[in-house]
């Protein structure tokens, strides 16, 4: 069986869900709704399931931990999408959370919150930080996988409102676009 080629979003409540949504189709890609949840709500496998009945790639996941500092929900349903031999992860938008975990996730680059590609990490709100980490809930999991690019984005759909999903999501879109031109570039 062909390869499916996956990006990962570690964010998924309703907000996020819906901006992703869109940011999704502005690409060209196709987004697993059901997997967006506060925390997430399937298991690993039935997330695979989903995945490979995706009419098309690039297929978009959601996983979110609902602040739960230690393994969660989400990242154990990541580790377990990211073992099957059918999925190949293109890349992972690392979203910044008020939770701020024991170790930052250290990030290739960041989209802050007026769209720029930004070699920082950012925080909920989309401001660029001061080093180039990334606290969230549902990050730490990031540094156990062997994912190609991991960029750091403020809170989908909002950011105050610059991200909003009546909006396009434009910011979400930007994140997930540099996910597709760093596997062009690749």
């Amino acid at each position: 069986m062909e390869k499916r080629n996956v990006i990962i979003v570690t964010d998924g409540d309703e907000v996020a869900r819906n901006a992703v949504e869109i940011a999704t189709t502005n690409i060209g890609g196709r987004c697993i709704s059901v997997s967006a949840g506060n925390p997430t709500q399937l298991a690993g496998f039935e997330i695979v399931e989903q995945v490979l009945k995706a009419a098309h790639d690039p297929v978009v996941v959601m996983f979110d931990d609902n602040g739960n500092s230690n393994e969660g929900r989400g990242e154990k349903a990541l580790k377990s999408l990211a073992s099957y031999p059918q999925i190949n992860i293109l890349g992972a938008i690392a979203v910044a959370s008020g939770t701020k975990t024991q170790l930052g996730l250290e990030v290739d680059f960041s989209i802050d919150r007026n769209g720029r590609k930004v070699s920082s990490g950012v925080d909920k709100r989309g401001f660029q930080t001061s080093n180039n980490q990334v606290f969230g809930d549902t990050t730490t999991i990031l540094r156990q996988l062997d994912i190609p690019v991991v960029v750091g984005l403020g809170d989908p759909g909002k950011m105050d409102g610059l991200d909003d999903p009546l909006k396009g999501a434009p910011i979400t879109t930007k994140a997930l676009s540099e996910v597709i031109r760093n596997q062009n570039n690749a």
